[in-house]
């Protein structure tokens, strides 16, 4: 098989696969299925797995730097030891009931960045209609402390890519668009948005990750099919085409960072597509011929 074409390497079936790390410590994969509450993790080499399920809705997780994991839930963001139990460090957006978290990402300085939504999964997990741009960004310090990163409002945050130049990125999937960021070393917080990836035709926006020339590479979920490659300037440099329609998070590991690895969802599909899509929600590989930068850790 030529390198670049993407495979299942893990029979996974989340209902929605997200936040994707490699641990190059432990040279294993960890990722989240949010509404399956369950946390992963994989020896992409052995195909060793294991799991451990999650008190509620488990958004993100981050590697710390004393070895443990930095997980975001519903509301609440805890630091947890794989396997032992969730100490909560903060809570996000406590007085507002119809928000939850999503995107998670440790940002260089070692804080943890996340975003919030509009809930959108019911007490049955079936979907909910998002009708309004409720999420907001945030950044979660080692202390606990948490600070608002903008007044901006999101209809979904995703995405949490920072580039050689400094400048933040995020999606807001609602709206099928990046943004580009400066910080504001005056007010402490990010600066004016600015257009970075819009307009895009296949899919939608979801979790991206960085390579070694500074490239960005995002997932195209609902019904995209395809990873996309984006240049510092904002330009389309390349589709990588899946196996699944909604990847969802990427990340690129194994020993030499050349190998990018992708979750992806089975949220809302129906059971004859599943039927005749088994895969979907499953985590693939390709080799796309160009390395990835090491993730931070919390801490």
């Amino acid at each position: 098989m030529p390198e670049t074409d993407a495979a299942l390497i893990f029979d996974a079936r989340d209902v929605v696969g997200e936040s994707l790390v490699w641990d190059e410590r432990r040279g294993r994969l960890v990722w989240v299925d949010i509404i399956g509450r369950r946390i992963h993790r994989l020896d992409p080499v052995t195909g060793s797995h294991e799991s451990w399920p999650t008190p509620n809705l488990v958004t993100s997780v981050g590697l710390r730097a004393d070895g443990g994991a930095i997980v975001g839930l519903r509301k609440e963001i805890a630091l947890w030891d794989f396997g032992g139990p969730f100490r909560t460090l903060a809570t996000i957006e406590a007085d507002r009931p119809g928000t939850r978290l999503n995107e998670g990402v440790v940002a260089p300085d070692g804080s943890l960045w996340v975003g919030t939504m509009a809930n959108n999964i019911g007490p049955d997990d079936a979907p909910v209609a998002i009708t309004s741009d409720e999420g907001r960004l945030y950044r979660v310090g080692p202390d606990g402390k948490v600070t608002g990163l903008s007044e901006d409002r999101f209809g979904i945050t995703n995405t949490m890519v920072w580039l050689p130049d400094g400048r933040f990125i995020t999606a807001d999937t609602m709206k099928n668009a990046l943004y580009s960021y400066g910080w504001d070393k005056k007010a402490g917080r990010l600066g004016e948005a600015l257009p970075f990836f819009s307009g895009f035709g296949r899919g939608l926006p979801d979790g991206s990750c960085l390579d070694a020339e500074g490239y960005l590479w995002n997932c195209r979920v609902v019904g995209g099919s395809c990873l996309v490659r984006i240049s510092p300037d904002g330009r389309l440099d390349r589709i990588v085409e899946l196996p699944c329609s909604w990847p969802t998070s990427c990340a690129f590991g194994g020993a030499d960072l050349d190998t990018l690895f992708v979750t992806s969802a089975r949220f809302t599909m129906s059971a004859e597509h599943l039927a005749a899509n088994p895969f979907e929600g499953g985590l693939f590989a390709l080799r796309p011929e160009v390395r990835g930068t090491p993730g931070n850790r919390f801490g």
